[in-house]
């Protein structure tokens, strides 16, 4: 793997080079940990990771084929990940985690405002969240304190991240097609 990083370069434009190099030699388990990463540890940002990876594997001459089982790997990854945060919420309840979530300034009037939204939305708030960038990894915690049940949370993750993951990659993919750059 080779390192592009620079003195002068913000750490984070370091971290997405190391990123991309990854992806251009494991690109399908890049896929699959950077999904993971993203909902348990943000901000590994997949808005910025798929459609790179999409990229790569038209410039790579996969076929478009080959990009399904990327997309279902990003969708297991989030799915993966984002149930650890289900869980976390599930078990803490939420008087520890509004202890938690208190320092990153979510008050707990925010707190219920979220929890009566997704009362109202519920399997529609999980399905549409997890295709908006922070809601992704956010509409666990209501899902989790409101004890959606965990069948339904899964299979509406799942869903919902297949859906983010295929239109992402898929941009990336096409995006690199139309520059016709392919090896």
């Amino acid at each position: 793997m080779r390192f592009l990083c620079k003195k002068e370069m913000e750490p984070f434009d370091s971290f997405l080079i190391i990123i991309a190099d990854f992806l251009g030699e494991h690109l399908y388990e890049g896929i699959f940990f950077a999904a993971l990463i993203e909902t348990v540890i943000p901000p590994i940002p997949t808005l910025a990771i798929f459609p790179t990876a999409g990229f790569l594997a038209s410039q790579q001459g996969i076929s478009l084929l080959g990009v399904i089982p990327m997309i279902i790997l990003g969708a297991t990854g989030a799915t993966i990940g984002t149930s650890v945060i289900y869980f976390i919420a599930l078990k803490l309840g939420r008087n520890v985690l509004l202890r938690y979530l208190k320092n990153f300034r979510i008050s707990e009037k925010k707190l219920e405002r979220v929890e009566i939204w997704f009362e109202k939305y519920g399997d529609k708030a999980v399905l549409i969240g997890r295709m908006v960038p922070v809601m992704r990894e956010m509409i666990s915690v209501p899902a989790g304190l409101l004890k959606m049940k965990i069948p339904k949370f899964i299979l509406f993750t799942f869903i919902g991240s297949c859906i983010w993951s295929s239109i992402t990659i898929l941009g990336g993919y096409y995006f690199g097609e139309a520059m016709g750059l392919t090896k």
